[in-house]
């Protein structure tokens, strides 16, 4: 998702494209072990739950048969579909156009269209919910209604606005490395820029569109805050609804699985469509010649601009500041909760810390020891990072009361979950870099009578550590985020910036919510600037 990354992972030129191949020599038992133990926490819970779902009452089974169950799968899956289709549609645009177009002030558009990927989906739903309608902002200041935003399509709105950056980010990355002459020879040869798009760019853009669209599928399908916010009862909403008011909430843990079987059947659906079909062309550093836009074309690509950045990113800052300020000049209590603040901060501490540990072994099982049983592993990783993250909690919950005793309900066990749920963000960022690294130096090392851990903490360590920081800041970005985990598993008294701003929106106490949002945006924003940001200046 972030430039580091698609940095890394792009092909070798010049005297990189020439690589050893390691010496192929068995991983020692204690890596495996290491790597197994790594996926333990969610993949056990989850294992557990399918187990007692398999043994439930007729009862419990009724849940998955009913009409309500049929209409609620319908919702999700329609819902998760219009949004990718979106969010797709307005991430290549602005991709296309803020990368191929003489459009102005380009690196400044491609700056903030990356912006809203750190306001989180349930602070871009308190904003429209709290815009709109009889009792909002619009309302207050020009004494006119507009229409409520919540429901079906206002949710549409809102899951578009939060999930096109990863679009946007994925096929910038590719577009700036496609070679611009293919496209300038259609154009010369009479093909139009739409025309050129399609039949030249299009098909190379191919694999980063289906990967971002399978992030937007998956990110709508588990997301929790958002949808409770705008009262759109698909999966996720109902599922905690069914936890939390009922004794028996075996229902619950059935319509998890019909979560997790839809994001399987999502998995499944994207692998199978890439068939084997390879899209590229040899990178040049030349830049691509812009394409003049018409007056038309240019007033267009702005409306689309301004719309995206305004409704995802400026909305959501004014009318924070907006609520925040309505309240102190109210005199209504503002409590900052400074302890929802360090709550966040040391989960999502403690979760990128662990992640950045668990991801070694990993990105050293999958990457000098490939074989079967290393490509499983991974596998898992990333189909763990896939499932909805409420599910994967209620399976936890439900294993963690039986099974774990004292640490039901710990901050161990969260940090633990929340470093396997986010696994596969710092493993990739680790496999990357340490797919770079020359294997022929770890070999020499070890020649000259080094043993593995110290050839690894001499040589190995310094050469990814950028990679491995990387994947820790986006694994404490996205814990930073974070809510129906958080909700299902924190411990009597925990409390995170996210689950004051659902809790204090989901009640209607605008006021009281806009000071923990504004703080959460601005904790977010700093990981946010040093992994996207920043690398993509130098585009």
């Amino acid at each position: 998702m972030t430039s580091p990354a698609v940095d890394q992972l792009a092909p070798p030129t010049g005297d990189q494209a020439v690589r050893a191949k390691p010496t192929a020599t068995p991983a020692p038992a204690w890596l495996w072990v290491a790597g197994g133990l790594v996926v333990v926490p969610a993949l056990v819970p989850v294992l557990g739950l399918i187990w007692r779902v398999a043994g439930a009452s007729s009862s419990a089974w009724e849940t998955l048969v009913s009409v309500r169950t049929a209409e609620l799968l319908g919702r999700s899956v329609l819902f998760a579909l219009i949004v990718t289709a979106a969010a797709t549609t307005v991430g290549v645009a602005a991709a296309w156009i803020t990368t191929r177009t003489d459009i102005r002030y380009a690196r400044v558009w491609s700056t903030l269209l990356a912006l809203p990927l750190v306001v989180p989906s349930y602070v871009l739903a308190l904003s429209f919910t709290s815009f709109a309608g009889p009792r909002g902002l619009f309302f207050d200041a020009f004494a006119v209604s507009l229409p409520s935003v919540s429901g079906f399509w206002g949710a549409v709105v809102v899951l578009t606005l939060a999930t096109y950056p990863y679009v946007y980010l994925v096929v910038r990355s590719t577009i700036v490395r496609i070679n611009p002459a293919l496209e300038e020879a259609a154009r010369g040869l009479g093909s139009g820029p739409w025309e050129a798009f399609r039949r030249i760019t299009l098909p190379q853009l191919r694999p980063s569109i289906a990967a971002s669209a399978l992030l937007v599928a998956l990110y709508t399908l588990s997301d929790f805050g958002a949808v409770s916010l705008m009262r759109l009862d698909v999966f996720t909403r109902v599922i905690y609804a069914q936890y939390q008011g009922r004794l028996d909430r075996t229902p619950a843990a059935v319509l998890s699985i019909v979560l997790m079987l839809i994001a399987v059947a999502i998995l499944w659906g994207e692998n199978r469509s890439r068939g084997r079909s390879v899209y590229f062309s040899a990178h040049t550093a030349r830049p691509p010649s812009q394409l003049a836009l018409t007056t038309r074309q240019r007033r267009s690509a702005y409306a689309l601009l301004t719309a995206t950045v305004g409704l995802g990113l400026a909305l959501p800052v004014v009318v924070l500041v907006a609520w925040l300020g309505r309240g102190l000049v109210s005199g209504a209590v503002i409590d900052m909760r400074w302890g929802a603040v360090a709550g966040s901060l040391t989960g999502s501490l403690a979760a990128g810390l662990l992640a950045m540990a668990a991801a070694i072994p990993v990105a050293i099982l999958t990457i000098r020891h490939r074989g079967p049983a290393s490509r499983a592993l991974r596998i898992t990783v990333y189909a763990i990072f896939s499932l909805p993250h409420i599910a994967v909690a209620l399976a936890v919950v439900f294993f963690a009361s039986r099974f774990l005793g004292g640490l039901y309900q710990s901050f161990v066990l969260l940090a633990l979950v929340y470093a396997t749920l986010f696994l596969a963000q710092a493993s990739g960022a680790t496999e990357a870099a340490l797919s770079q690294v020359n294997p022929n130096l770890e070999e020499a090392a070890r020649g000259l009578g080094d043993q593995r851990f110290r050839v690894f903490r001499r040589i190995t360590l310094p050469l990814i550590r950028r990679g491995l920081l990387a994947g820790g800041a986006l694994v404490f970005l996205t814990t930073m985020k974070e809510l129906p985990a958080t909700l299902l598993l924190r411990p009597t008294g925990f409390d995170t910036l996210a689950v004051r701003v659902w809790s204090t929106a989901n009640d209607l106490f605008y006021a009281r919510a806009a000071a923990p949002a504004l703080i959460l945006l601005v904790a977010s924003a700093v990981p946010m600037y040093y992994l996207v940001i920043r690398p993509r200046q130098r585009i």
